[in-house]
Order: structure tokens, then sequence, then C-alpha cells
């Protein structure tokens, strides 16, 4: 699945920035990848049409504050898509899933 996302995301912002970055489970979207809010929408897209309906992105940050927002990694993301709670890494307040 992380391959999958790692492709999403060269369409998404373009091969050459993260040709620079390697992209793990512990990848940030904010501080390591510098996604834009656009980027995010375009990302959701990708994912909507990959695994369906179930994997709504913009739903999923909406239920975040902005620290969970700036904080989240590829691994929640990996970890939303594939249904399970959330990781260590994710605010104590989230609900699990």
């Amino acid at each position: 699945m992380l391959a999958e996302i790692t492709a999403m995301l060269v369409e998404t912002v373009g091969d050459e920035f993260l040709l620079a970055e390697e992209v793990t489970l512990e990848t940030t979207f904010n501080e390591d990848l510098a996604l834009e809010s656009i980027e995010f929408v375009a990302l959701a897209e990708l994912l909507q049409r990959r695994y369906g309906a179930a994997v709504d992105l913009i739903a999923f940050l909406a239920e975040k504050d902005m620290e969970e927002i700036l904080a989240m990694t590829v691994g929640d993301l990996v970890t939303h898509i594939a249904g399970g709670p959330a990781p260590a890494s994710a605010s104590a307040t989230a609900p699990a899933a």
C-alpha cells in the first residue's frame, strides 16, 4: 500500500520533488512533503478512484484539529485506508476506527 500511495504522491506533486525524499510510513505530509491544500484535494481524488468512497481523505482530515493535520504521516493515511486504529503517533483524542 505504501508503494501505491507513493505513486499517487508522485502523480500529485511530481517525481522530481519526491526523488529527493524517500517516502516512508513516518514521512509527514506537511513538514517532509510540504503538500499544499490543492495537492491534498488531488490526492483525495486519486485515493477515491483507487480505494472507493470508503476512503474519504477530506472527511478524515475534517475530523482532525490543525495540529493533527500538520503532524499527519503517510503511515496515518495507510492506517486510515486499511481501516485500522490510529497509530500511536496520532493524538490521544483521536477516536479509534
